[in-house]
Formats: structure tokens, C-alpha cells, sequence
């Protein structure tokens, strides 16, 4: 049984608002993986009717958020650590070109990202360490002066999303992680490209490593 989402109203862009909604339900987990879903739960959960629900599914199904559960329909797909390192691999070759294409121009990441970071650590709500984590990247993203870096990785970072709300409690240290993002924002403001891509690619790697690591955890010990 689906539990009561926030309804929301009948706009034009209905199906895009329904998908954003799912999206964000399956990625904080309040739709855990392998929970059944039908359009007409979630259109009654959602107070919409079932054709943008049906839209909906198909996207989700398309970008790998929901499965096919044979005869019953669809389900929230299952984590799979082996897709979550990669899709780190991806993302750390992003990141690292981002990281190094920053470096080169004349511009400074506001150190206030590493603050906000560690604070967000403190509060142990993986909404804001998620919040947080995306600002830092995306802002590397800005400053590398090539918009393609963040239009390929957007979509990873929902996967990342919902793998690091499902094992939040078990993730390393959140100080290191910012850490490493702290070397990586001086690396790029000194202007040393070389140093900023190495620790920005070696960061995603042991990042997505860690991440698979916690998940295949959670699958031994259920």
C-alpha cells in the first residue's frame, strides 16, 4: 500500500509536476525499492487523474526509477550497486573535466560552499547533504564555462540521490567527503587544472566505491 503523497493541483505541465513528484518520492525513499505501483493508487494519492500518471510511469520507467514486476504491473526499481559505481565512473570523468576547465578560467568557487557543507553534515538530513553535495558540483559545473558538463551529469545525480538515501547512516565520514571537496575548491582557485581534475576524478571514484560498498551491506544483512 502506497502511502498518502502530497496532492498537488491541475496545471498544464500536469505531467511533468506528477513525474517530479515520484521522482522525488523514490529518491528520499518514501517509495522504497520493489514497492508496487499502479496508476490508479498514485493518481488517487496525487488527486490527478490517471493519464498523466500513465506518462508519468513510462518516463520513470524509461530513465530506470520504476521496473516492469511481471503480471503486477511496475515496481520502484531495486538499487544495484554494480549500476551506482557505474555510474560514478561517468560522473568522476565529468567532474574531473569540470574540476579542470574551472581551473582555467579567471573566475573563484566562494569558499562559503564548504561551510555550508560541513553544516549540512552536522545536521545528518540527507536532504541537506544531498542540497549541498549538488551546489558544490553544480557550482564547478558553472565556473568550467561549458554548459554540456552539467546538462550530461543532471541525470546521474538522481540515481546518486537515491542510492545515498538509502544507506545515508552507513556512509563514511561525512567531514572527509568535505575534506577532499575543500582540496579540489583550492586546487581550482589556485588555477592548477592538473591537481583539480586528479582529485576531483580520484574523489568521485572512492565516493561511488564507498556508496556500492554501504548498498551491498544493506543486501547482506536483509
Amino acid at each position: 500500500m502506497v502511502s498518502p503523497l502530497q496532492q498537488i493541483e491541475a496545471l498544464p505541465d500536469l505531467t511533468d509536476q506528477v513525474y517530479e513528484r515520484l521522482l522525488e518520492a523514490i529518491c528520499t525513499t518514501q517509495l522504497t525499492p520493489e514497492t508496487r505501483v499502479t496508476q490508479q493508487g498514485l493518481a488517487e494519492s496525487l488527486n490527478v487523474s490517471r493519464q498523466p500518471v500513465l506518462q508519468a510511469l513510462r518516463l520513470l520507467r524509461k530513465d530506470g526509477f520504476v521496473v516492469d514486476a511481471g503480471r503486477r504491473g511496475l515496481m520502484v526499481a531495486p538499487i544495484n550497486p554494480d549500476v551506482i559505481r557505474q555510474t560514478y565512473q561517468v560522473r568522476s570523468v565529468l567532474d574531473g573535466l569540470a574540476a579542470r576547465e574551472a581551473a582555467r578560467q579567471d573566475l573563484a568557487l566562494d569558499s562559503e560552499l564548504i561551510a555550508r557543507g560541513r553544516q549540512a553534515g552536522l545536521s545528518g538530513k540527507i536532504s541537506s547533504l544531498v542540497k549541498a553535495d549538488l551546489n558544490f558540483h553544480q557550482s564547478i559545473y558553472q565556473v568550467s564555462g561549458n554548459p554540456m558538463i552539467k546538462d550530461s551529469a543532471e541525470f546521474h545525480w538522481q540515481h546518486i540521490r537515491r542510492a545515498m538515501g538509502a544507506v545515508v547512516a552507513q556512509l563514511s565520514d561525512v567531514d572527509v567527503i568535505w575534506d577532499e571537496h575543500e582540496a579540489i575548491l583550492q586546487a581550482i582557485n589556485a588555477g592548477d587544472s592538473t591537481l583539480a581534475e586528479r582529485l576531483a576524478r580520484a574523489h568521485g571514484e572512492s565516493a561511488g566505491e564507498s556508496l556500492a560498498n554501504a548498498l551491498e551491506r544493506n543486501v547482506s544483512s536483509g
